[in-house]
């Protein structure tokens, strides 16, 4: 049965994300280095984003949240209003960062569209997630935006009937193992792993072994061709 419908995770796959959390975990780990040693603040910091994924969700607020909560942790009552402000102020850098699309996005999604419909499946901060889509430029193309707290089995096939489409239909690519790629298979469809460097490690996960539905690509701007092979 040819493929109707093409999912796409956002950050990382179509524009560079993890680069400007990374960059703002690194301007923490310098904040506190005065306080604690560089991997006891990311391996604290990691955790404290890890606990409160449950209350924040995933995005730039409640990574600035975890990243206050790490220097109470680590300081104490050493901690001041200056550092604080300090924090925050990374926070808002890392809320205002320009959108870097990866190369011939365009171009490819433009390819993607004559093939099927195309959705975009991202999680994290609603005003965030809209607001790096209208930067991008990229909007026109998909004929849905979903910005879900969290993707799962469940996720993708609410999606699948809201779109009236079969799993075996659809398709999901993204970079992430956990958020993309195992849910989509779960839910029956087609998944393709576009691995990028410097992933959260929250993100990894064993890669699917001898799947059928499952492809590991090199660059988004393979998608097409996979996809062709599909129909």
């Amino acid at each position: 049965m040819p493929i109707s419908l093409i999912c796409l995770d956002a950050d990382d796959t179509l524009w560079h994300n993890m680069r400007h959390f990374n960059a703002t975990e690194e301007a923490l780990v310098a904040m506190l280095r005065p306080l604690a040693d560089a991997d006891v603040t990311r391996e604290r910091l990691i955790a404290c984003e890890t606990r409160n994924l449950k209350l924040y969700g995933y995005g730039a607020k409640g990574f600035t949240l975890s990243m206050i909560e790490t220097a109470v942790e680590l300081a104490g009552d050493r901690l001041n209003a200056a550092l604080i402000g300090d924090i925050l102020a990374a926070g808002r850098t890392l809320l205002a960062h320009p959108v870097e699309l990866f190369d011939d996005v365009r171009d490819t999604l433009e390819a993607l569209a004559g093939q099927a419909r195309l959705v975009l499946v991202t999680k994290g901060d609603l005003l965030h997630q809209e607001s790096k889509l209208a930067a991008s430029g990229l909007g026109d193309l998909f004929s849905g935006i979903e910005i879900v707290s969290d993707k799962t089995a469940g996720t993708f096939t609410r999606i699948f009937a809201q779109y009236g489409v079969g799993a075996d239909e659809a398709v999901m690519a993204g970079d992430s193992l956990r958020s993309d790629i195992h849910p989509a298979l779960s839910a029956g469809a087609w998944a393709a792993y576009i691995p990028q460097a410097g992933a959260w490690a929250h993100e990894m996960a064993d890669v699917p072994a001898d799947h059928p539905r499952f492809c590991l690509l090199d660059r988004l701007s393979d998608l097409p061709g996979w996809i062709a092979t599909l129909d």
